[in-house]
């Protein structure tokens, strides 16, 4: 009797269930990012990626992922920004038309919070990459959240006169929301 109450105390208490979650609800989730010019924070979007995520929160550990954005998708609220930075000094998107990050472990920190860690490769060069992010239960599904920081640099991003962190700044904080059903 005691376990039965246990268990139901459990299910009321909106603890989120035993399943594995990996369907990516697309039009419910999104990239966005915020970088510094001049020290004011600018915000965009990506809006064009996939993503592939399969997480069972009570086996987190066995969780995996794959992210690709199309860097050509950018959004970042003025049309002649977002053809400056899909040129050669930005992300050239001709040349590196997709950026991916492919998750090889999760792993749980209490509290619904847990680390993804794995490779984000950009721009041709690859980085590894620790991921936190938050788990809730949302109606009929999980919904992810983290943000994680970048050095724009490390890929070779902004060169030439964009390589000047006191215009541009090298941190680049990714945030995401992925809203995930069975």
């Amino acid at each position: 009797m005691i376990r039965l109450l246990a268990t139901l105390a459990l299910l009321a208490s909106g603890t989120i269930h035993a399943a594995e979650f990996s369907a990516v609800q697309r039009d419910k989730s999104s990239i966005s990012f915020v970088s510094k010019q001049m020290n004011v924070p600018v915000e965009g979007a990506f809006r064009k990626f996939t993503a592939q995520i399969a997480l069972d929160p009570a086996r987190p550990e066995t969780g995996r992922a794959r992210i690709e954005v199309d860097p050509a998708g950018i959004d970042t609220g003025n049309d002649e920004a977002n053809d400056e930075v899909k040129g050669k000094n930005w992300f050239n998107v001709r040349e590196f038309p997709k950026a991916a990050f492919a998750a090889t472990g999760v792993k749980p920190l209490g509290g619904g919070r847990y680390e993804a860690t794995g490779k984000l490769t950009l721009k041709g060069k690859t980085v590894d990459l620790r991921v936190p992010f938050t788990l809730r239960q949302e109606k009929g599904g999980l919904a992810m959240d983290g943000s994680f920081p970048i050095k724009r640099l490390d890929y070779g991003i902004g060169s030439g006169v964009w390589g000047d962190t006191s215009v541009v700044a090298d941190e680049v904080l990714v945030k995401f929301h992925f809203v995930l059903t069975k």
